[in-house]
């Protein structure tokens, strides 16, 4: 018969394994950032900066791609990025808006990877950055975030809304109406007609976020995403 020592410490040694194999679970790294064949910048007008860490790695905007499918803007990554124009300002109250659709839904990745409009955009392209983007993923969430030119988070890591659209299943097509608003002293996003986020502009142009809500505005895609943007447009009140 086995010792009672022995048996604890066998209770024990299991223990231990199954709380590291938690532990593994949840510190599990993403997805590598892939490199998109023919990539880089070829809609007209267009400029990209990927995010910092992949900048780091050794990537590049050439190792995400964005190009004209007819009238729609088409993304595929790569490594995280945020795409504008320029020539793309807004200023005062206005709301950005445009149409997401993702085919493929997690087509290029093993979980979700979000995409959206991005706001604000002051500096962009330099180390010295600000901006803020409200994207959404196929499987019912979305998520606030900013620049600043650090990274700041105006919704935790995201959350769930009965608004966004999920895909029935991995493979299967996803679409998303996103629009970022200014008005007045708040700063809103609306995921398919529904105001699934508001905050006091005050909280947001401030120090290490945003230098201004006039600004540049654009798109915002995660890594190794695959979808494509329609009717991006800016209007005003």
């Amino acid at each position: 018969m086995c010792p009672m020592p022995r048996v604890i410490q066998l209770a024990q040694l299991a223990l231990v394994a199954v709380v590291l194999i938690g532990v593994a679970s949840a510190q599990e790294s993403p997805d590598a950032n892939r490199k998109v064949a023919g990539g880089g910048i070829s809609a007209a007008g267009w400029q990209g900066k990927i995010d910092a860490n992949a900048e780091k790695a050794g990537q590049t905007v050439a190792d995400a791609k964005l190009s004209m499918d007819g009238k729609a803007l088409h993304v595929t990554t790569g490594p995280a990025i945020t795409y504008w124009n320029p020539s793309n300002i807004a200023k005062g109250d206005y709301t950005v808006s445009a149409t997401f659709n993702e085919p493929k839904f997690q087509n290029l990745n093993s979980h979700p990877h979000p995409y959206g409009i991005v706001i604000a955009g002051n500096d962009l392209g330099t180390a010295q950055q600000s901006y803020l983007y409200c994207a959404a993923y196929g499987n019912g969430r979305f998520i606030v975030r900013g620049f600043g030119p650090d990274s700041f988070q105006a919704n935790g890591r995201g959350e769930e809304n009965a608004a966004v659209h999920k895909a029935p299943a991995i493979g299967e097509p996803v679409m998303q109406e996103i629009a970022m608003s200014v008005k007045g002293s708040s700063v809103s996003c609306a995921i398919n007609g529904t105001t699934v986020w508001t905050a006091d502009k005050t909280t947001l142009v401030t120090a290490g976020k945003l230098k201004s809500t006039d600004g540049v505005w654009g798109i915002r895609f995660a890594h190794n995403t695959d979808a494509t943007v329609t009717g991006l447009k800016v209007t005003k009140p």
